[in-house]
């Protein structure tokens, strides 16, 4: 049996994936209310020809927005919206999961008229957040009680229903990058003394209550998890990652959860102190590693097997038919970085693609 390359067709359950070179999710701030458009519709439709498309975060409720122009799930004008994508996607075969998102600290009061953003804990970090009326210096969040954060893990439900309404093919828990599940995992931003805090077992419980939510609605296979394990953005850090990480790929790996995504720079990978090859040994569904891949690199680790398939973020912005571009070993689009957040067509849809 001949070892997978990245253009090797994956089944996964009821999912088939037509190559493992999947969209890793990216902000692109061109929802100015919220809503997916005609042009995010065109944007994701050109990238179809990846095995899997993640969108950019889209926020489970008004709580969890916190970057300008920015799509959320949770009305029924933002379902209308991604239907126009979903649509889209499907008419050029691809598939599309929704990332269900909520920043948490990571947002400031202009986002909630005046409202302080919410955490596991009332612990600030040194960062900005680009506000409408500018880049401010965040706040300190207030922590959350244990009755919102019931009612968080709805608002996560919720968003998975209506993902579900809005035709994705599934949907990803975004547990990474400082973001809120990140947040309650990690013991730098949750000192909690209750049943969210403490031992490793009460720090996950909130990704885990989460995931079991959009379980609930899409079942196991049609879910992802995405992880950033000792990834510093966003004031984030843990005093013991490697213990912490893979707790999470055990727990999800009991869940028979279909896909577990995870970021690790190439630093961790050249020191070979990459926690990848550990999370393989325990996790058995469709693993994807992102971060700073290129062809080659990404080729090695899934021939190797410690990945089914890798997700390119940057690479798909300026080369919206890279899975092409990779088959006929073509000349790459250089990206144009000051259209990477906001704006109009150009940076987005206007990139060249091959002849």
């Amino acid at each position: 049996m001949t070892n997978p390359t990245l253009f090797s067709p994956l089944q996964k359950g009821p999912l088939s994936f037509k190559n493992r070179i999947f969209m890793a999710p990216m902000t692109r701030s061109r929802a100015p209310k919220q809503v997916a458009t005609d042009l995010m519709a065109e944007y994701y439709a050109q990238r179809a020809s990846a095995g899997l498309i993640f969108t950019e975060g889209t926020q489970v409720s008004e709580q969890g927005v916190g970057y300008i122009a920015t799509p959320g799930i949770h009305s029924e004008s933002q379902i209308e919206g991604w239907k126009k994508v979903t649509t889209a996607v499907h008419a050029k075969g691809g598939l599309i999961f929704a990332q269900l998102w909520h920043v948490g600290r990571v947002s400031h009061p202009d986002f909630h008229k005046g409202e302080l953003p919410v955490a596991p804990s009332a612990i600030a970090f040194e960062g900005q957040a680009y506000t409408p009326e500018g880049f401010k210096n965040v706040v300190t969040p207030r922590a959350l009680s244990e009755g919102e954060i019931a009612a968080t893990i709805s608002d996560f439900k919720k968003a998975a229903e209506q993902a579900k309404r809005a035709g994705f093919d599934g949907v990803e828990v975004h547990g990474a990058n400082g973001y809120l599940p990140a947040q309650f995992l990690e013991d730098g931003s949750n000192k909690r003394t209750d049943q969210w805090g403490g031992t490793i077992e009460n720090r996950a419980r909130f990704l885990l209550s989460i995931t079991d939510a959009a379980i609930s609605v899409w079942g196991p296979e049609r879910v992802s998890v995405r992880i950033s394990p000792r990834n510093p953005f966003n004031g984030m850090n843990d005093s013991n990652p490697e213990a912490l990480y893979l707790y999470v790929a055990k727990e999800l790996q009991a869940r028979k959860v279909g896909i577990l995504h995870v970021m690790e720079g190439a630093n961790f990978r050249d020191a070979g102190t990459d926690l990848a090859p550990k999370i393989r040994e325990i996790y058995h569904g469709t693993l994807i590693l992102n971060n700073g891949y290129d062809q080659q690199t990404g080729e090695t680790q899934v021939s190797k097997g410690l990945a089914d398939a890798i997700a390119y973020g940057a690479l798909f912005i300026p080369n919206p038919d890279l899975p092409e571009r990779f088959a006929q070993k073509a000349q790459l689009n250089a990206p144009d970085h000051a259209t990477f957040y906001g704006g109009d067509a150009k940076g987005y849809t206007d990139y060249s693609r091959l002849a």
